[in-house]
């Protein structure tokens, strides 16, 4: 399997496209990000938080955006060339580059560095949960960078999306998580009749692009279940834990190519809805929560 880190070295130089106002209905895949960062962005200023670390700051433009509100910052990718990247953008806009820093969020020792200054009044991450392999020990050592009674904010790809989308996630879903301790003779039924009502070829697996290029299967990708996540946060010393959907869909996804404008015309309206539905029509979420 390619390291996560290599992938991401792939995409440092177009990164920031994503994070572009400009490019909402442009853009090939869907500006997600955007609307991540709007998120996040609402929430830290409406908190009146004054610093903030980034674990996973890409090639830098969420942290850019967060010094330009007067906060201060400071981050860590494990990925060399993002941490290059970010750091030439820091220091066109007159940030110091050493701010971001590479380091392995699994891995204390490698992020001791940014401690010096003091903790945090919160914690970014984006795009690092599905990646990691401990979850627990994720969110251990975010704890270090952030002062009690601080946020944290950690984005998350949501399993009950798997609900709505008909392919072989959903099968996955039923069989290996809702079914997970029935009889295989039981689940060998139930696979059976998925197989005729989901289009389980859906979606093609993803290992490499026209170039050769890694792409996004062919990392370690998990997707989590937001019940148990909001028990794990409360387990690991934070409270009040809350999630803020984004990358709402107005169909299952296999459906997209066939409305094509009108699909993400309807999706984008769809964002910052808020209500219930966004734990089955989304397929990302960010959990806030407080730390003890």
């Amino acid at each position: 399997m390619t390291e996560v880190s290599e992938y991401y070295n792939t995409l440092a130089n177009n990164y920031s496209e994503q994070y572009r106002r400009e490019n909402l209905n442009s853009l090939g895949d869907y500006p997600a990000n955007y609307f991540r960062l709007q998120i996040l962005v609402r929430r830290i200023a409406g908190l009146g938080l004054k610093s903030v670390f980034e674990v996973g700051t890409g090639e830098g433009t969420p942290l850019l955006i967060m010094a330009s509100m007067g906060l201060r910052v400071a981050g860590c990718d494990i990925a060399h060339s993002m941490v290059k990247k970010a750091r030439d953008t820091f220091e066109e806009h007159g940030l110091a580059p050493e701010l971001v820093q590479w380091g392995d969020i699994e891995d204390a020792a490698t992020l001791a560095a940014q401690l010096k200054d003091g903790q945090f009044d919160a914690v970014i991450a984006a795009g690092v949960l599905p990646h990691v392999k401990n979850d627990g020990l994720m969110l251990d050592n975010i704890g270090m960078f952030v002062r009690s009674g601080g946020r944290v904010f950690v984005e998350f790809r949501n399993k009950l999306f798997s609900l709505f989308t008909f392919n072989r996630y959903t099968q996955e879903f039923i069989l290996n998580d809702l079914l997970h301790d029935v009889s295989p003779d039981i689940k060998e039924v139930v696979a059976g009749e998925l197989a005729k009502r989901l289009a389980t070829d859906q979606p093609p697996i993803r290992v490499s692009d026209e170039s050769g290029k890694p792409s996004y299967d062919s990392i370690l990708s998990r997707f989590h279940n937001p019940f148990e996540l909001l028990e794990l946060f409360k387990g690991r010393g934070y409270r009040e834990p809350v999630i803020h959907w984004y990358h709402y869909h107005p169909a299952p996804p296999m459906l997209e190519n066939a409305l094509g404008e009108t699909f993400r015309n309807a999706a984008l309206s769809l964002e910052h809805e808020g209500s219930w539905r966004g734990w089955f029509l989304c397929s990302a979420g960010v959990i806030e929560a407080v730390k003890d």
